[in-house]
């Protein structure tokens, strides 16, 4: 059975057709507008929706799934996360974007080769994603998930590539 990814949510209904308002992830619009079935849990049972148009107003998607056909309808599943396949998300990837759960748990290792650590966790701030590394005695630092930082990131051979800057203290955190 393939793994399923949340790529948005319903946040409402859009006029009284049945179609839904859905938030997701700024610059996915390709990947929106590229559904053809998306997959939603209701009383803890996955159910199937066939995706029969997709358009875009301000920041949400307005998406008409086959059998909502209504207010009514749409309020059963208001709230809801829309799942897709996980073949579905990797196969929209641009060069250069990843899974977080690829990246938890690899290697990472300095530009000489020497392992610092391994991927933990994956967090953000305004200006970028950030991956927080566990060095071997517990301690953990972050570093921005930019080219800059991070110049390689090997998913086959399970390592990332890490800059370190001579001097900065890497340690945000014990293990306790």
């Amino acid at each position: 059975m393939s793994k399923l990814v949340s790529i948005g949510k319903i946040v409402n209904f859009h006029g009284i057709k049945g179609e839904v308002k859905m938030g997701f992830t700024s610059g996915k619009e390709r990947l929106i507008k590229s559904l053809r079935t998306v997959f939603i849990f209701l009383n803890d049972k996955k159910e199937a929706f066939d995706v029969e148009s997709v358009r875009f107003h301000k920041n949400f998607a307005i998406v008409k799934l086959k059998n909502i056909n209504s207010i009514d309808d749409v309020m059963k599943i208001k709230g809801s996360l829309v799942h897709v396949n996980e073949e579905t998300i990797k196969n929209s990837l641009e060069t250069d974007e990843f899974l977080i759960n690829d990246l938890i748990g690899l290697d990472a290792f300095d530009t000489e080769g020497n392992k610092i650590g391994t991927v933990s966790a994956m967090g953000d701030n305004s200006a970028s994603d950030l991956l927080e590394i566990q060095k071997q005695n517990g301690l953990k630092f972050l570093v921005p998930f930019v080219k800059e930082w991070i110049p390689l990131v090997d998913l086959t051979n399970k390592k990332i590539v890490v800059k370190m800057l001579e001097g900065i203290d890497t340690t945000v955190e014990s293990a306790e």
